[in-house]
């Protein structure tokens, strides 16, 4: 790829990362709002947040600027989980909000991409959404451990794993070969907590003789996870909510 098809990638990448932003902004923006404070027509706005055209250069880097000069992604999350009397918590307003997300993983690509990554993987089913945009961002594969096994399917690699402070125990199930043992595992999940499912999932990679080099959590509650996760896998977390 020349040097000019690489800036032109790089020009797409950004305007379509400005209507990520635009997006995201309109969850608490109005149209009117966002013509003030961007000095943009209200039409042209409507055009770029439905994807109808792309916005120039300028009024990318315009819209961009903006976007992180007003919107803290940390407060955006803490602002979108809820939790319960009992602990429990629902984050479904984060991981059905793909423009979030996108930028989420977007501003983690400069770590993610230091450590060699060959393979995404997670667990069914929260762990998927983010797993894989993460894999499309890197360009590899993404899998991920289920809970039953697949019809169809031979042999599986198999893990037990405990729920939470539930107490039950579970089995997750990976495709036997669908982990390499040349691979180079990324584990991917939306939360970490007790860190039993990212033991099982690091368990997994080590049944089929691969290599993990690294967790990426979405948001981490309190620290006893720490407890399960050995000391030399380096772990990326976007937001920690101390409990």
């Amino acid at each position: 790829m020349t040097r000019n098809s690489v800036n032109q990638l790089k020009a797409i990448k950004m305007r379509l990362r400005a209507i990520q932003y635009l997006r995201l902004l309109k969850k608490s923006y109005t149209y009117e709002k966002l013509s003030r404070e961007l000095e943009l027509p209200i039409p042209v706005l409507n055009r770029y947040v439905k994807g109808h055209v792309l916005p120039r250069d300028d009024r990318a880097r315009k819209i961009i600027e903006f976007a992180e000069k007003v919107l803290n992604l940390e407060k955006e999350l803490l602002r979108r989980i809820k939790f319960d009397r009992e602990g429990f918590f629902d984050n479904t307003k984060i991981i059905y909000d793909i423009n979030l997300m996108k930028i989420i993983v977007e501003k983690m690509l400069s770590t993610l991409n230091k450590w060699n990554i060959s393979k995404v993987f997670t667990a069914a089913a929260d762990g998927i959404p983010l797993a894989t945009l993460v894999a499309s961002e890197l360009g590899v594969d993404m899998i991920y451990a289920k809970r039953e096994k697949e019809v169809g399917i031979k042999a599986f690699l198999e893990e037990r794993c405990v729920l939470g402070s539930s107490g039950i125990t579970v089995s997750l199930y990976v495709p036997r070969g669908s982990i390499k043992p040349r691979d180079r595992v990324l584990i991917v999940d939306d939360i970490i907590r007790t860190g039993e499912t990212q033991k099982a999932l690091l368990n997994l990679v080590k049944k089929a003789r691969a290599e993990v080099v690294g967790i990426f959590v979405l948001i981490a509650i309190g620290d006893y996870w720490k407890k399960r996760i050995p000391a030399n896998i380096p772990v990326k977390i976007f937001l920690n909510i101390k409990k």
